[in-house]
């Protein structure tokens, strides 16, 4: 696996870590009470709505330091200014406010618009790429794939023939949660693109194989999983995946398989009795 697709492995693997066995830790939006559609609710909700919300649970300390750090670009080079302000209001998200991860998100986007640069990009769209599968709320999800989906193709536009890149705009259709069929296939599409020219590019078939699971195609999903893990064998998202697709699909016996060689490949133990426990359900 190239290095760069073996990085995007690995923060995937450390998302499906805390998201999948721990919970969501994303904070979710209210559903509407009027059972309004999932297009109708998905309008409804923008940036602006989501960050208040959060920053109605901070202390005053932490909102004196948000409202200071939001309002501290006035005249001048503005660009640098709020370039500065967005890195600072980033890591200020991640480091200092529990659950801060969506704005943290949304300021590491900007910040990556600014700068413009493909690194900067990419990195900014993994983020909100890495939790769409464990963000159940339709709205905010849809919101998520955007903003991921708005990222890849401004990096696209900078190097046309990243195929990471391609992988990770064609996973935002996947997992983007509009439901609609003719999306899903536009994301399987360029990725099945990156995988006829390299049948081995282990990225490509580890998004194919969750996409299989997404969409409850499992017997899509494990061959491609089985080709992750056989290639890369200490790929724990995979090996996890793989025994969660042989659990959904009912193959007992073969998820348990799995599940116990994810025990293998870590070390961490909140981790390892989560695992347990899965198995300890299954009949």
């Amino acid at each position: 696996m190239k290095k760069q697709q073996a990085l995007v492995a690995g923060i995937g693997m450390v998302v499906l870590i805390v998201f999948y066995f721990f919970g969501n830790t994303v904070p979710r939006l209210k559903k509407s009470a009027s059972g309004d559609s999932t297009a109708r609710i998905s309008q409804s909700i923008d940036i602006k709505t989501i960050l208040d919300a959060d920053k109605s649970k901070l202390t005053p300390q932490q909102l004196a330091t948000v409202n200071r750090l939001e309002n501290s670009v006035i005249r001048g080079n503005v660009r640098d200014q709020q370039i500065e302000a967005d890195r600072e209001l980033a890591l200020y998200w991640k480091d200092s406010v529990e659950n801060g991860f969506l704005a943290y998100a949304y300021y590491t986007g900007e910040l990556a618009k600014l700068e413009n640069s493909e690194k900067s990009l990419t990195f900014a769209a993994q983020l909100f790429l890495n939790t769409l599968r464990s963000q159940d709320n339709p709205a905010l999800r849809s919101w998520m794939a955007g903003e991921s989906r708005d990222l890849f193709e401004r990096a696209a536009q900078l190097n046309p023939d990243n195929d990471s890149t391609k992988i990770g705009l064609g996973a935002t259709y996947i997992f983007g949660g509009t439901g609609e069929p003719m999306e899903v296939m536009k994301g399987v599409q360029s990725i099945l693109a990156v995988i006829q020219k390299d049948s081995l590019n282990m990225y490509a078939q580890l998004m194919l194989g969750l996409g299989g699971i997404e969409s409850g195609q499992y017997d899509k999903a494990i061959p491609r999983l089985l080709k992750v893990v056989y290639y890369d064998p200490g790929n724990l998202e995979a090996v996890l995946s793989l025994a969660e697709a042989y659990e959904k699909s009912g193959n007992t016996a073969a998820a348990k398989i799995w599940y116990g060689q994810g025990i293998k490949l870590t070390n961490n133990s909140e981790l390892i009795t989560a695992i347990k426990e899965r198995l300890g359900s299954l009949k």
